[in-house]
């Protein structure tokens, strides 16, 4: 039973060799990409890697994510066996487990044995999972069931292997064989149970068959594994360790000088973070499953956007080191790839695709900064957004009024202006707060809560200037740039310490955009503001309303998924009614966008069903009398979404409203 090391050496050897240019060119690929700062921090990012690439803790939040945690320690584990293997084939006799103390030998032995079945199982269950019940319809790939047939080989020609070697021994030996069969399973209780069915005349040819199916399938692996998307397994690990430590919530600055180039139509012009995620991808498809565009028929699928980039990243690897015109377009028609502008325009920027990531995959970035290229380089965008740019850098407003009409909202209220040196609050009534007229309401109920309570705060009246969230999403970083610049200069003349928005999306970019600016302030959402004033004491809420009937929350994605903030509206709900709110399915970290994030509330949705109405008729299965938001745009959405299906008996009404039903009517 002896391997032939003057067949296995060399084949061991090419394999190797294989392996490392593979590795070599790929991690010579995302060398390509621009500097980023990933380093900081260590320690923290030494401690979430063991948690999110060791503990798997993504990847068992979803049910099937425990069979990969399964596939993924019996790997580790059977790391020590394939080293074995490797060494006893270029080595013969002369490297075995076995000689290791039987104080340790016996549950190593122990541990390999159970850690293949697992693995066997596991693969088992994994193919028939890809057969009969895929995480996605693309997912049956001869890719995916060749790899897992090649693992299913290793574990079956494993247990053979060991069950025949145990054979021979107990076959050979002087001992009582019942004596050592019994022995023998209970340190390997797999294997010796196969040794007991093999056949004793044909041990030796056994062995040989199964010892050169072991080798071809390992060696095959090694060779393959670079050049699939089975290189996430030596990818994956790093892009946990180098994700980012924060919530990636905000974009990066752009430098507006001479010869600079503006956002990404190249795969050289990502970051090697980006170029890093595109090979740490496993391809399992949560991040499409949840993205809202993709589920409503839209052409964005986040997952075939980090595969297009890895793709292009392939194909144009080449005459991108020698500095070339990349054959493949990054952004285009062109297919495999290709990124299509109807995918790169249909994104809401609501995160979804990224809390999903179970290796911390930042794909929204990567479309933000596809749009900055077509916005700033090439001024392609589609004709709505036309309106929207211009009224945002003539009158800093999505709608083009005068500013002169920001204050018109509260003409009939003892309304003050923030001074400096006395105000405590600036409240930051926002574009929609100010000038549309469904959330001038919410804007009116917040002044009434906030003087019953006490609260020294004011306002900056026509003064006030629009964040600049839409703009930014939407890739015009030029115009958000100058906005923001003035917006903070603005502040620190002021001597602005503490902002309250009633807009998640102005709360988001006051509280994280700006901090690129140089401002580090105290920003409350108003949700936030009202539950810390209740907390006080400072508001008592002594009756409950009724007005409400059966009320359900939804979550605004940038108020919870980018910012954590989910307590809050809930506890305040709770508060105002009595009960807490109803929920809908997917909420909290999970919920489903309203589809007006990302600029798209300026946009029509001109393919598939809209997403607003998934997210009105997924309310409506709860039968709500009234449907609460903390949010000016999910409140358009889902009045919108209610007008068109003529589910005229629901209302819709902000935490604040509810708030001041309460405690002022």
């Amino acid at each position: 039973m002896t391997p032939n090391t003057s067949i296995f050496a060399p084949l061991l050897f090419i394999s190797l060799a294989l392996f490392v240019m593979g590795c070599w060119k790929r991690f010579g690929l995302i060398a390509l990409g621009r500097p980023e700062n990933r380093f900081d921090n260590a320690g923290k990012r030494l401690g979430e890697m063991f948690l999110y690439a060791f503990g798997q803790k993504r990847v068992i939040s979803k049910p099937f994510g425990f069979n990969h945690f399964i596939i993924f320690w019996s790997f580790l584990i059977l790391t020590i066996a394939n080293t074995e293997f490797i060494l006893n084939g270029l080595f013969p006799h002369s490297i075995k487990l076995i000689k290791l103390p039987f104080e340790l030998y016996l549950p190593l032995a122990f541990m390999i044995d159970i850690a293949t079945l697992l693995a066997l199982t596991a693969v088992i269950v994994a193919s028939l999972r890809r057969l009969f019940a895929p995480p996605y319809p693309e997912a049956r790939t001869l890719d995916a069931f060749f790899i897992l047939g090649l693992i299913a080989i290793l574990m079956l020609a494993s247990f053979t292997l060991n069950a025949t070697e145990l054979a021979v021994a107990i076959n050979n030996s002087k001992a009582d064989s019942a004596v050592l069969s019994e022995a023998a399973g209970s340190v390997m209780p797999v294997a010796s149970f196969i040794s007991g069915l093999l056949p004793l005349n044909h041990l030796e040819l056994i062995h040989f068959i199964a010892w050169w199916a072991h080798a071809l399938a390992l060696l095959i692996f090694i060779c393959y594994l670079p050049n699939s998307k089975h290189m996430h397994i030596l990818t994956a690990i790093p892009n946990c360790f180098f994700r980012r430590l924060g919530k990636p919530n905000t974009q990066n600055l752009e430098e507006f000088v001479p010869g600079a180039t503006f956002g990404v139509d190249r795969a050289d012009n990502y970051s090697w973070k980006d170029l890093l995620d595109s090979f740490a991808c496993t391809e399992c498809g949560r991040c499409q499953n949840v993205c809202p565009a993709s589920i409503t028929g839209k052409p964005l699928n986040p997952r075939a956007v980090i595969h297009d980039i890895k793709v292009n990243l392939l194909e144009n690897g080449s005459s991108l080191k020698e500095g070339k015109t990349p054959a493949v377009p990054l952004i285009g028609e062109s297919g495999e790839g290709s990124i299509s502008e109807e995918s790169i325009w249909s994104c809401t920027t609501c995160g979804a695709c990224m809390e999903a990531c179970p290796v911390f995959i930042e794909h929204m970035p990567k479309l933000i900064k596809l749009r900055r290229h077509l916005v700033e380089s090439e001024s392609k965008f589609p004709e709505e957004l036309l309106n929207l740019f211009e009224n945002m850098e003539g009158r800093s407003n999505p709608w083009g009024i005068a500013p002169s009409e920001r204050t018109k909202w509260c003409s009939q209220l003892d309304v003050k202006p923030f001074e400096k040196g006395k105000t405590e609050y600036l409240y930051y009534v926002g574009c929609a707060g100010s000038f549309d007229s469904r959330n001038k309401h919410v804007s009116v109920a917040m002044t009434q809560l906030l003087d019953k309570a006490g609260v020294s705060w004011g306002i900056l009246g026509k003064d006030e200037k629009c964040c600049g969230d839409s703009i930014r999403r939407l890739g015009n970083e030029y115009v958000f740039d100058r906005m923001a610049r003035e917006n903070v200069t603005m502040f620190i003349e002021l001597g602005v310490k503490k902002i309250i928005t009633q807009c998640p999306h102005c709360f988001s970019t006051l509280k994280n955009d700006y901090l690129q600016f140089g401002l580090d302030l105290e920003v409350l959402h108003h949700t936030e503001m009202l539950n810390s004033l209740i907390q006080e004491g400072k508001l008592v809420v002594d009756k409950k309303t009724e007005e409400m009937g059966i009320a359900l929350f939804h979550d605004s994605c940038y108020l919870g998924r980018h910012n954590d903030v989910y307590d809050a509206p809930r506890t305040l709900l709770e508060a105002a009614t009595g009960k807490a709110p109803v929920e809908m399915d997917r909420k909290g970290s999970d919920a489903f966008c309203c589809g007006a994030g990302g600029g798209r509330m300026w946009m029509e949705e001109h393919i598939g069903e809209r997403i607003n109405l998934t997210r009105v008729n997924e309310a409506l299965e709860k039968n709500p009398d009234t449907i609460c938001v903390a949010c000016p745009y999910c409140m358009t959405m889902f009045e919108d979404g209610l007008k068109d299906i003529k589910a005229d008996g629901v209302k819709v009404r902000d935490v604040a409203e509810v708030m001041a039903e309460a405690l002022l009517r």
